[in-house]
């Protein structure tokens, strides 16, 4: 299965190479382009004060020092940088369609691949940390000390730094000499790729390796929730199963909609690969997504929603 249709080498002689990209976006129309501008400014603004509020909370309230909500507020910041990587330079180009510099789209895509990838690393990290305090609870606090759930952190942003690294320098050692318009609203990989007049057959080889990071981290949280399913058809107390659902659910709807964006924009035939479908789903991981983890996690969570009230309460 061929992931991208690839464009061919052509003969580079008498060809000048790209040193700026312009970012061609949703549309030209200026109608539009306003209301798409107020439209993703108040989504980025929401996205802010969701996720930032939500690391606040749980740095400034001690009931909720524990593993899970560490984890909650890491991916919170994650987010809240992966949208601030797209949106702000997706709004100066409604109002105006600025070139972006060789190193600046570089730097784009390099910081949007690793805080993607560093919140697949999370999301299994979360479903172990549900899965041990579900399986083994009286252990819970000595199986995920700080010696345990602060490495998985870290090992979440190194995995997404050496994952972006990868695909940023084999993308831009490629030649850009067809065209500076990129047909996206920010230098995503395939898009790149499509405008590229070198061979592209090493990059194919590397989204199969990018394939195998989301497969397997689908896999961890498969098999940690398998595990909490038997814990809960063990159990005779519908207080007991209640108290897990509560606890489990948030993850898991915030697990389903992020894989299932991402599966469904790579992991497919090449047949069925549009530039400008893809990019509304894009868009939809990278801005939409990040601005419903913090809802997720606050209305299906009882901690957090008491929490919340303490604060307002306070006020």
């Amino acid at each position: 299965m061929n992931i991208f249709k690839f464009v061919p080498s052509i003969n580079m002689k008498n060809v000048t190479e790209v040193t700026t990209f312009v970012l061609k976006g949703f549309t030209d129309k200026l109608e539009l382009q306003i209301i798409l501008f107020f439209l993703f400014l108040t989504i980025y603004v929401f996205t802010l004060m969701g996720n930032l509020g939500l690391v606040a909370l749980v740095i400034g309230d001690s009931r909720l020092h524990n593993p899970m909500y560490y984890f909650l507020s890491v991916l919170s910041s994650v987010d809240a940088c992966y949208s601030s990587v797209i949106t702000p330079n997706m709004l100066v180009d409604f109002m105006s369609k600025n070139k972006l510099i060789f190193l600046g789209c570089a730097a784009q895509m390099f910081l949007a691949v690793t805080f993607g990838t560093t919140e697949c690393f999370l999301l299994a990290a979360m479903a172990y940390d549900r899965y041990v305090a579900i399986y083994n609870p009286l252990l819970y606090s000595v199986s995920m000390s700080p010696r345990v759930y602060v490495p998985l952190i870290i090992a979440s942003y190194v995995g997404g730094i050496l994952h972006a690294s990868v695909h940023t320098v084999a993308t831009f050692s490629l030649s850009f000499c067809a065209s500076n318009e990129i047909r996206h609203v920010f230098c995503d990989i395939p898009p790149l790729l499509a405008i590229s007049c070198s061979d592209t057959h090493t990059n194919q080889l590397l989204f199969y390796f990018a394939g195998s990071i989301e497969i397997t981290t689908m896999l961890v949280v498969l098999i940690s929730y398998g595990f909490i399913v038997l814990v809960i058809l063990r159990m005779h107390s519908a207080e007991g199963r209640r108290k897990i659902f509560s606890t489990c659910g948030s993850h898991l709807t915030g697990v389903s909609i992020s894989h299932g964006t991402v599966l469904f924009m790579y992991v497919r035939p090449s047949s069925s690969y549009a530039l400008d479908h893809d990019m509304i789903v894009s868009i939809f991981y990278t801005i939409v997504i990040p601005m419903l983890n913090p809802i997720i996690y606050s209305l299906r969570n009882k901690d957090v929603k008491d929490a919340m009230q303490r604060v307002f309460r306070k006020n």
